[in-house]
């Protein structure tokens, strides 16, 4: 049985308990399950780079300590300490922006993130310019908090976002810029026809191919 550890780098529950929900189809019998984890030490939510920095070292050491652990996702949109837990680990690390990204440009040909706020914009686009994608990514800022953005009360404002990405951005694929949007996404998809990604989905995909692969 492999084992696939999503690491919930704030230390939100709730945050935790969509992930555990939005993954649970991906647990296959008898041969990989999902574990889903909250990192204890993070924020109540990662909104600032401060925070983002802030869960670095404690990822990697959780990172060193899960020996039992075969891949690791972690669930956070700004990736933090991605290449840090690589480094210390043989075992595929997985980044949810990174595979969220990939993905998402798999099912169409212009990205529309729904970002929670202009803070987090600001992270993420040096990143994309990394992965030499800003020619085809758009973002858009919800201004919204982790824990604002998982209520009901929130989706009336995410589809608003969502349609301005498709009509003034030109976006035909839309992703979800943060973890805690998870629950959101079959309702979404719905009301705007269009494909939605989830990243801590595609990550944790992207992970169990590599450990069932391998």
């Amino acid at each position: 049985m492999k084992t696939i550890l999503v690491i919930n780098p704030n230390s939100n529950p709730d945050v935790t308990h969509g992930l555990a929900e939005a993954l649970a189809p991906l647990n296959i019998a008898e041969r990989a399950r999902i574990e889903c984890m909250t990192l204890a030490e993070g924020p109540f939510g990662i909104e600032t780079m401060l925070d983002a920095e802030s869960v670095v070292l404690p990822l990697r050491q959780l990172v060193l300590e899960r020996t039992d652990a075969d891949a690791f996702v972690i669930a956070c949109y700004s990736d933090p300490g991605l290449a840090l837990c690589r480094e210390a680990t043989t075992k595929p690390v997985f980044g949810i922006q990174e595979s969220g990204l990939f993905a998402a440009l798999q099912r169409g040909n212009r990205v529309g993130v729904i970002a929670l706020g202009p803070k987090s914009i600001a992270r993420h686009l040096p990143y994309i310019r990394t992965l030499g994608l800003e020619g085809r990514v758009s973002e858009r800022p919800l201004h919204l908090s982790v824990a604002e953005s998982e209520a009901d009360s929130a989706y009336p404002r995410i589809e608003e976002v969502a349609r301005e990405l498709i009509q003034e951005d030109m976006a035909d694929t839309l992703l979800m810029g943060c973890a805690g949007l998870a629950r959101h996404v079959p309702k979404l998809e719905d009301a705007l026809g269009v494909p939605v990604t989830e990243p801590t989905q595609a990550a944790t995909t992207q992970a169990l191919g590599a450990v069932l692969l391998a």
